[in-house]
C-alpha cells in the first residue's frame, strides 16, 4: 500500500513538471517578445572663444551654462599696450597726411611770386642784353668798334637767355607744386598709415569677446583680473545649432536605418519626441565590439556608426551634449 502511494506521488510531480515546462515553451512562443531598443547620445560642435592680443580679463558677462546668441558680448578684455599702440599710429597718420597736404599744396603763394618776380627780372635783362647786341653788331658793321666788343656783347646775351629760362622754370616749378612722383609717394605714406591705424583697431575691437554663433556656456577657464597671452582660450561654447546623435549600431540593423532614412527618437531627460533622419554611416575601427549571430555561427556583426539630425532644428535648442537618445 505504502509504495503504491509513492508511485502516485511521483506521477503527480511528473505531470506538474511536464505541466509546468509546457507553459513555459507557450509562453515563450505567444508572448509578445520585448522590444529592442538602440541607444546613443546626443553631440554638439564647440567652439573656443580667445583673443588676439596679450591681455587682462577686466569683465566676464555670462557664466557657465548661459545660453548666449551670436553677437552676444562675452568678455571684456583690457590691453594698455594696444592703446598706446593705437596713439602711435594715429600720429603717425596725423604726420603722413600733413607731408601729403604738403606735396599736394605746393609752394607758397610768397614763394611763387618771388620766383614770379625773378623771372621778371630776367626778362628785363634780356631785353636790355638783346637791345645792346644789336647796337654793337651796327657799330661792327659801320667799323667802329672792334670784334671783341661784338663778341663780348654776344656772350652776355647768351648768359642773360640762360638766366631768364632757368628763372621762367624755377617759376613753373613753384607754380606746379611737387613732382608727381613725390604726390605718390607721400599719398602711399598716408596709405600706409591708415592701415597700421586699421589694424590696431582691429586689436582693439579684439579686446571686447563676442559670441559668433548661439550656444551654451560650458566652460570659463580665466577668473576676473587674471593675465591670458595671444589666443589663450577665455571660455567653450557649445553650439545649439549643430546637434547631432550618435549611435554604435551592429550591422544587422542597417537596412532600417539607411542613409537619409528618417526615425522617431526620444529623449529621456527632456521626455520628448523628435524625428531624426539618418546623415551618415561609417564603419568603426577594428577595435570595436563584434558580436557573434549564434554560438556556432561561421560569422560576426560588426559595428558601425550612425549619425542622425533632427529634421526641426528647433527640437533640440535645449538639447545638451552627453543626453541620452533612444530609438525602438
Amino acid at each position: 500500500m505504502a509504495k503504491r502511494t509513492r508511485l502516485n506521488n511521483l506521477l503527480i510531480i511528473a505531470l506538474v513538471l511536464v505541466s509546468v515546462m509546457v507553459a513555459v515553451i507557450l509562453v515563450g512562443i505567444f508572448l509578445p517578445k520585448p522590444k529592442e531598443v538602440l541607444q546613443g547620445q546626443a553631440e554638439t560642435s564647440d567652439y573656443r572663444v580667445s583673443s588676439k592680443v596679450p591681455s587682462r580679463v577686466k569683465e566676464l558677462r555670462v557664466h557657465t551654462g548661459d545660453r548666449v546668441h551670436a553677437g552676444d558680448t562675452l568678455a571684456i578684455m583690457d590691453s594698455p599696450e594696444v592703446a598706446a599702440k593705437m596713439q602711435q599710429a594715429e600720429a603717425a597718420e596725423a604726420a603722413a597726411m600733413a607731408v601729403s597736404s604738403k606735396a599736394q599744396a605746393g609752394a607758397r603763394p610768397q614763394e611763387v611770386q618771388a620766383a614770379f618776380e625773378l623771372w621778371q627780372k630776367a626778362q628785363a635783362g634780356l631785353e636790355v642784353a638783346e637791345k645792346t647786341y644789336a647796337r654793337v653788331s651796327r657799330l661792327f658793321d659801320e667799323g667802329v668798334i672792334p670784334a671783341q666788343k661784338r663778341d663780348e656783347a654776344e656772350a652776355q646775351l647768351k648768359a642773360m637767355r640762360a638766366t631768364e629760362a632757368a628763372a621762367r622754370s624755377q617759376y613753373e616749378m613753384a607754380r606746379e607744386g611737387a613732382r608727381r612722383e613725390d604726390k605718390e609717394a607721400a599719398a602711399a605714406q598716408v596709405a600706409r598709415a591708415r592701415g597700421a591705424v586699421s589694424e590696431v583697431e582691429g586689436y582693439m575691437r579684439e579686446t571686447v569677446l563676442t559670441a559668433t554663433a548661439d550656444g551654451t556656456v560650458t566652460e570659463i577657464f580665466p577668473e576676473v583680473g587674471e593675465l591670458v597671452g595671444t589666443g589663450a582660450p577665455i571660455m567653450n561654447i557649445a553650439r545649439t545649432d549643430d546637434v547631432r546623435f550618435i549611435f554604435n549600431v551592429r550591422e544587422d540593423y542597417l537596412p532600417t536605418l539607411r542613409r537619409d532614412a528618417e526615425v522617431d527618437a526620444y529623449i529621456p531627460a527632456l521626455d520628448r519626441h523628435l524625428r531624426l533622419r539618418v546623415t551618415s554611416i561609417n564603419v568603426m575601427g577594428s577595435y570595436a565590439a563584434w558580436r557573434a549571430t549564434k554560438a556556432l555561427d561561421s560569422y560576426d556583426l560588426k559595428t558601425f556608426e550612425v549619425t542622425a539630425r533632427a529634421i526641426d532644428t528647433a527640437d533640440t535648442d535645449d538639447v545638451l551634449a552627453g543626453m541620452t537618445v533612444v530609438i525602438e
